[in-house]
């Protein structure tokens, strides 16, 4: 992330108008060696899986699905030219060989995504003092990177959290712990959001808030700076907040420098997107999951760690 990205406008926040880069480009090449266009985009690029991580742009790194693709092509090209010196009698490669090859490289494709998306190896880290979700003694921890504008997030909080909390800390033996990475970059009003809810939490009401934020993400997340401000202080309303102590909070950014710690803190753990999560404790040690992966993963993690 460019130092550029987190610097304060006059009302505290950065804006940015660079928009989400949403995935691979299409391709309208017309196919070749006489192969229908139809067989190598639906053998190849359909099978490519979507990503579960809002990235920061780096503009010294490739994009992971622009490496996808050319691996797809340069693997496919490679191909071509090895049937071609090996068949020189013959014109075209078979519809059967050129299967065979996707196939193979399909296979290694997918291979390559499980691993990623693996959880790592434990790791030591320290809690701060951030917004507690469940009871603070539970044996284990979750402690989430997270970014309020962040789709890939609000996919976590609605389809994976509700069975977590359900399982694991409404029953006391989980607790989670919601740590601030907004992504300015891509992601604007994501900062404004993450002091937001830090000034309801000096209420007393961090987590009523911040499920409003994800719940109705589609609100305000393409709103401009000045609109996101003044929804976020509707939503204060909403969840019975005292109305003009919060707005001075958020105009003040009473909690600008609150968040910025958190984001050195995930860039220090090695945090590169949002989501990214740290699960265990002190004792054992976190393994870290990237991504809004299913309730599978983290399942297993948080069994293995309790020994059930």
């Amino acid at each position: 992330m460019n130092s550029e990205d987190n610097q304060p406008t006059k009302d505290g926040f950065a804006e940015s108008n660079q928009p989400a880069e949403d995935g691979l480009p299409e391709s309208n090449q017309p196919a070749e060696d006489g192969l229908p266009e139809e067989k190598i985009e639906n053998e190849t690029i359909s099978k490519i899986q979507e990503t579960s991580t809002y990235d920061i742009p780096n503009k010294k790194s490739t994009p992971t699905g622009m490496i996808v693709a050319l691996v797809v092509v340069v693997a496919v090209a490679a191909f071509f030219a090895g049937s071609y010196f090996s068949n020189l009698d013959s014109d075209l490669v078979t519809k059967s060989e050129f299967k065979d090859a996707i196939l193979k490289l399909e296979s290694k494709i997918v291979n390559t995504q499980q691993a990623e998306s693996q959880p790592s190896q434990s790791v030591k880290i320290s809690l701060d003092d951030d917004p507690i979700r469940g009871d603070p003694n539970a044996p284990i921890t979750i402690l989430e990177f997270s970014d309020f504008q962040c789709p890939f997030c609000a996919r976590f909080h609605v389809q994976t959290f509700p069975l977590l909390l359900e399982e694991y800390i409404d029953t006391g033996k989980v607790n989670l712990v919601y740590r601030d990475f907004p992504i300015q970059s891509i992601h604007p009003n994501a900062l404004p959001a993450a002091v937001a809810a830090e000034c309801a939490n000096e209420q007393g009401k961090y987590w009523e808030y911040h499920d409003t934020l994800f719940e109705k993400q589609s609100v305000w997340s393409r709103l401009d700076s000045n609109a996101a401000i003044s929804t976020f202080s509707q939503f204060a309303t909403d969840v019975g907040l005292e109305q003009q102590q919060f707005d001075s909070c958020l105009g003040s950014g009473k909690y600008l420098e609150e968040v910025q710690k958190d984001m050195s803190d995930g860039r220090d753990y090695d945090i590169t997107g949002t989501p990214g999560f740290f699960i265990g404790n002190e004792e054992i040690g976190f393994v870290k999951i990237n991504g809004a992966q299913p309730f599978d993963i983290f399942k297993r993690v948080i069994d293995a760690q309790l020994g059930t």
